[in-house]
């Protein structure tokens, strides 16, 4: 790799900003094939050497059978079904968990059982997975129909307490599940996690709904066994898995986690069926609400178009919405619970922005009390009693992206407590900084949870300002000084001759882009010919490359701080191939992620 900038954010010395240039040699194997070179480099910045890698066939899934007590689970759910026991999905208040138990319940009704249901607990209530508190509102819902079975999904995995009150009840669990397991395991009747200990499934980042998918895959295998599938007059049908792959990848893409070249395959072959039109409806609702086209969707639109839709549902209300309108077959229904989150999610993002400019505020006010030469905190917690609980995430997030700094942003939960959101960055693992406060800190973290990039966690608020230096504390022993440089990673510069619609187009549907196999981005040196304020807060500009002569248009969202030089000056920028659609025209965009002016 190759550095070309770097820039020092301010005074404080928090932020160093830089641009390095991937430059991995290209295979022997991908530089004979017959992939546009610019695809080729791109590939070759992000590991890939085979061919293989990119092909995204199903049959080069991983094996489900290497998931630990999958057998177990699925001849508990095979059982079920046969014995038509009333099952009960727990499902969790976000995209992935509203994908998951979509993909259930699809799969089980397909399966021949009548008698499945779901219920997600509301955040503001009941918090998140099974807790002894969702346990009992499902056994007194209907007391004279309680679940013979309860199945997680997305959750599970530190439910203790929940699978021991279901068991009061006389109700086995099985937990499906992919967050980290803590120090002790629930004690359910299966565990179906790749990231609990002793499971030799070799990719342990795929998502919640990834993993609901291939125990389903195992329960019709079971069911296959069994003799419950009829090929004669077919009355019950074995179902196609693939009908759900839409779903599956939607849940993974919106978990944000990365793409291995598992997850690659079930996101392109989701994708490709919502290209063909054979989608649920809920997820052509969603696109068409947006604006979006079906035939043109791209693992982008899950990351920012639908999985925020969804998403919002669960920050403000109840994802129930959410699930409806992904089980639904009825279009014109589906339409209207789009609709609904369409509402939510615009109602989100206004909750949101005022959280962030209240936010930016607060530390400003934080970081001018620094002495001269103190840098910004390596760990950055945030609280405000005003605060919405379900946006906390978000505003972490963008606070994250400002500072280049782990931020933990917390709101009021009632009865004294506090509930934190965390968003990290490369080089240290939110859950693991929680686990080791806890174990220092005995009695500060009541409870928490979650990933390397996002986590929860639950304290008192008298307690805040304690945790908030043990935060920063723990974080500062983690991560290296140049953890904390702010870097943007680009494919280096493009052939001026490549800069069209038809490139832009076959690497925007070349492959799933995402976590940790990002979309092709680009840096070099551009003119500026004009600029202007639109929609105002985001920066359009009229660009030239000196080496062509070629002029084209871009946009700079969210960018309106930035110094632009005077005149008609050379700026450095990095950025993506997009395309404009107006009017039934359509032009190449660049979409700029950084400015910075060239220094002569």
């Amino acid at each position: 790799m190759s550095s070309v900038t770097k820039q020092k954010s301010d005074s404080h010395g928090s932020v160093v900003t830089s641009i390095i240039r991937r430059d991995v040699e290209i295979s022997e194997e991908l530089r004979d094939s017959n992939l546009h070179p610019v695809l080729k480099k791109v590939y070759a910045n992000r590991g890939v050497t085979q061919l293989k890698q990119v092909s995204y066939c199903l049959a080069d899934l991983i094996d489900y059978t290497l998931l630990k007590d999958i057998d177990v689970a699925s001849d508990i759910v095979s059982d079920a079904v046969i014995q038509q026991k009333r099952i009960l999905v727990i499902g969790d208040f976000d995209a992935d968990g509203a994908t998951s138990c979509a993909v259930m319940l699809r799969s089980l009704k397909a399966f021949g059982l009548n008698n499945v249901d779901y219920l997600v607990p509301n955040r503001f209530d009941f918090g998140y997975g099974l807790s002894p508190q969702i346990v009992d509102v499902a056994v007194t819902l209907n007391p004279q129909a309680k679940p013979d079975l309860i199945i997680t999904v997305d959750n599970g995995i530190s439910s203790i307490a929940g699978v021991e009150r279901a068991s009061e009840h006389g109700i086995p669990v099985v937990v499906t599940d992919h967050h980290l397991a803590g120090d002790t395991l629930p004690d359910a009747a299966a565990i179906v996690n790749p990231n609990q200990p002793g499971c030799p499934f070799p990719e342990k980042t795929i998502a919640g709904v990834g993993v609901a998918f291939y125990l389903m895959l195992a329960v019709r295998a079971s069911l296959r066994e069994k003799n419950w599938f009829d090929s004669n007059d077919n009355s019950r049908p074995e179902p196609n898995m693939a009908n759900y792959l839409d779903l599956v990848a939607l849940g993974t893409v919106a978990d944000v986690v990365p793409l291995d070249e598992n997850n690659r395959i079930l996101v392109e072959s989701g994708l490709q069926r919502i290209r063909r039109n054979k989608a649920c409806s809920g997820i052509n609702a969603l696109l068409t609400i947006a604006g979006k086209s079906i035939e043109r969707c791209s693992s982008q639109d899950f990351g920012f178009i639908i999985g925020p839709r969804l998403n919002a549902a669960g920050r403000l209300d109840d994802m129930s919405v959410g699930i409806e309108c992904l089980l639904s077959d009825d279009y014109a229904q589906s339409l209207q619970y789009a609709t609904v989150l369409n509402q939510m999610n615009l109602q989100r993002r206004q909750i949101e922005g005022e959280m962030l400019e209240q936010a930016l505020v607060l530390l400003e006010r934080q970081i001018s009390l620094l002495d001269d030469g103190e840098a910004t905190p390596d760990a950055l917690a945030l609280y405000d009693e005003q605060w919405h609980q379900g946006v906390v995430g978000l505003l972490a997030s963008r606070i994250k992206e400002k500072f280049h700094r782990p931020v933990i942003a917390f709101a009021d939960s009632g009865n004294g407590e506090i509930k934190g959101s965390g968003r990290s960055i490369p080089g240290l693992h939110m859950r693991d900084v929680l686990d080791s406060i806890s174990k220092k800190h005995t009695g500060l973290i009541d409870k928490f949870g979650g990933h390397a990039m996002a986590a929860g966690l639950t304290i008192k608020q008298e307690n805040f300002e304690r945790f908030k230096k043990a935060f920063d504390e723990q974080v500062g022993l983690v991560l290296r000084p140049e953890d904390l440089n702010n870097v943007d990673e680009t494919d280096g510069a493009i052939d001026g001759r490549y800069l069209t619609i038809d490139v832009c187009e076959q690497l925007k549907y070349a492959s799933p882009w995402g976590q940790l196999f990002p979309e092709p981005v680009f840096d070099d040196v551009f003119r500026v010919l004009s600029w202007r304020i639109v929609g105002e807060k985001h920066l359009k500009l009229d660009l030239v490359r000196e080496d062509t002569g070629e002029n084209y248009a871009a946009i700079a969202f969210n960018k309106t701080d930035v110094d632009l030089p005077a005149g008609d000056d050379n700026i450095h920028i990095v950025y993506r191939l997009d395309v404009n659609e107006f009017r039934g025209k359509r032009n190449l965009q660049l979409i700029v992620q950084r400015i910075e002016a060239v220094c002569v």
